[in-house]
């Protein structure tokens, strides 16, 4: 038994890297099954997103009739912690525990910020919706404290996670990691999407409970079981001399070549990318005519067409890619992309409408992942997470202001429209959709002009390595204080 085990063993392994597009990720350094279990922090930060932007944003409008603007602003809380990653990673790289542990307390820390955020709002929200006999207030203030806890969570989480993994994966495979990890948020956003509308179909408040609870459940389990035995303890951590303040870390930080341009440049590709987030499905029933099946599946191509978008991706830069032209590639299918969604409104094309969604999640994924992995490489030892906050502060806060304004612009548009002041032409229903294409469409040209000089720049750095391969092996050899004998 044991040996007819060991052979079916010995198969899967062979055929692993084949059927998996990320198989290939695990090292010696970071077997399969450890990357695996790192990245389920990834499935629980999905799940969070889905359930507050998608679900809790349906059943607070909807079932419990919580009004629009209150929802609006619940929703837009988490976003005020964005902005704050970049001081978060900067706290793990310099944290000094006496247990030896930089990254673990943080990610732990950050898992109980979601756990009890989502352990206290379904009661709040019950609160929120007046049908019990607790003050109203003490409904908007427990939801409000619920959504900040649940956003603080899942940012630091997300920060520290990727700060982690970037420490534990050796430069090679970080492409192929990153990819991994991306696929693991996509998948949990996805499979909870689909159980959220699965266990909510018959609704009820002690349904809406168990749900949300059992979120915070699954959140703190996943979350333990990805943190175990991941980081290694180095008690000299806590004898480590005091390092430089963030300020004085941040000012050395912007102040590489090309720092503040690749900032730039993923603030305005991601909030390019990220208008159309609460306009495509409105877009497809309104101007289309669309089913709520068949808008419904506009979901699964963005996703099917981001997963793929990652896996070419990481096969680009495990060939030895530039992670910025990967991005600058994205970005351009991205102009393609809502150029098809621009032209299916007067052309009355479904077909073209769809291969717009596929190709909006394609280049997105090429664009986040090209962005990351640049992040990441740009990264010394020391300001690991630092490099991964400032990206994901500059990324959640162009994606959140970029959806919050998407929608003003929209009814904007359409109100100018119909009142006349464009002229008789433009009173049409898909105007105040296609002024946000047209936005995006520009952000992604202005994407392309941050984004050339840096494409340029590592082109003239590996010039120069080929030109002097002796002082590149020279430095690939210097010896680092693990090389030094004891």
């Amino acid at each position: 038994m044991t040996r007819a085990g060991n052979a079916m063993a010995r198969a899967l392994m062979r055929l692993g890297p084949s059927i998996l597009p990320f198989a290939d990720a695990a090292t010696v350094e970071l077997p399969l099954g450890r990357l695996l279990r790192l990245a389920l922090f990834q499935v629980t930060v999905g799940m969070a997103a889905v359930l507050l932007i998608g679900t809790l944003n349906r059943v607070m409008i909807v079932e419990l009739e919580v009004p629009a603007w209150i929802v609006a602003l619940m929703l837009s809380l988490p976003l005020i912690f964005a902005p704050l990653r970049a001081l978060v990673g900067f706290r793990s790289d310099t944290h000094r525990s006496v247990l030896g542990w930089r990254r673990v307390p943080y990610i732990w820390f950050g898992t109980l910020l979601q756990f009890g955020g989502l352990a206290i709002m379904p009661f709040a929200l019950l609160i929120l919706s007046g049908d019990t006999t607790g003050p109203l207030w003490a409904g908007k203030a427990a939801a409000a404290l619920a959504f900040l806890l649940v956003g603080a969570g899942l940012h630091t989480t997300q920060t520290v996670g990727l700060a982690l993994a970037t420490d534990l994966a050796p430069a090679h495979a970080r492409p192929k990691v990153v990819a991994l990890l991306c696929v693991a948020l996509l998948f949990g956003m996805m499979a909870s999407a689909v159980a959220f509308g699965l266990l909510l179909a018959n609704f009820s408040p002690v349904r809406l409970i168990q749900v949300i609870q059992g979120s915070a459940l699954v959140t703190i389990v996943l979350n333990g079981i990805a943190l175990w035995k991941q980081e290694a303890r180095d008690p000299n951590r806590a004898r480590e001399a005091p390092r430089p303040s963030f300020s004085e870390s941040w000012r050395g930080y912007a102040a590489q070549d090309g720092a503040r341009r690749r900032l730039v440049a993923i603030g305005l590709g991601t909030a390019g990318f990220s208008m159309q987030d609460i306009l495509l499905e409105p877009y497809g029933g309104q101007i289309l005519h669309l089913s709520v099946g068949a808008t419904t599946a506009l979901t699964a191509m963005l996703a099917a067409g981001g997963g793929l978008g990652l896996l070419i991706a990481a096969r680009w830069l495990n060939r030895g890619g530039d992670p910025f032209r990967v991005a600058a590639s994205g970005t351009g299918i991205g102009i393609l992309a809502f150029s098809a969604v621009v032209f299916a409104a007067p052309l009355d094309s479904v077909r073209l409408f769809a291969v717009g969604v596929t190709l909006i999640g394609l280049g997105g994924g090429l664009f986040a992942h090209g962005t990351l992995t640049a992040s990441m490489a740009k990264a010394g030892p020391d300001d690991t997470g630092l490099a991964l906050g400032a990206w994901g502060a500059v990324q959640a806060s162009a994606a959140g202001l970029a959806i919050a304004a998407s929608g003003i612009v929209r009814d904007l548009g359409a109100a100018i429209a119909q009142s006349g002041v464009l002229g008789e032409g433009m009173n049409e229903p898909a105007i105040g959709y296609l002024i946000v294409y047209h936005i995006e469409i520009a952000l992604l040209f202005a994407t392309l002009v941050a984004i050339g000089p840096l494409v340029r720049e590592d082109a003239r750095a590996g010039t120069r390595d080929a030109a002097r391969p002796d002082e590149g092996r020279a430095r690939l050899k210097t010896p680092t204080l693990v090389d030094q004998p004891t």
